[in-house]
């Protein structure tokens, strides 16, 4: 079960994903956050994956899409949270990758 925690805060939108991302939870980013982010047309969006237990390939393709969608805008996204064992899965992505949030936001902010 994948849980979402979305906030939208001085033009950044951060999204906090807890549980499992995998075939039968990546419909809630295909769905609801991609159509957030093409609709409000948002160009800064941060992941925080510091809670995800599970990673499979259809998880992988909903943050593919995400990027995509970021990048239509002509906007950044950045991942952070990462845990080691899905590091190596996240770098085919070539997201920009942080520790936390707070280093994300101190590097847009400059």
């Amino acid at each position: 079960m994948l849980k979402m925690d979305l906030e939208y805060e001085k033009g950044i939108f951060f999204i906090r994903l807890s549980g499992s991302l995998n075939r039968k939870s990546s419909y809630k980013i295909n769905n609801y956050v991609l159509s957030v982010i093409k609709k409000h047309q948002l160009k800064k969006v941060i992941i925080n994956l510091a809670n995800i237990t599970a990673l499979d390939d259809a998880g992988m393709n909903a943050l593919f899409n995400t990027k995509c969608m970021v990048k239509c805008n002509k906007g950044n996204i950045y991942l952070c949270g990462i845990k080691d064992n899905f590091a190596l899965k996240l770098k085919h992505l070539h997201i920009k990758t942080k520790d936390n949030e707070e280093e994300i936001v101190r590097l847009i902010e400059v």
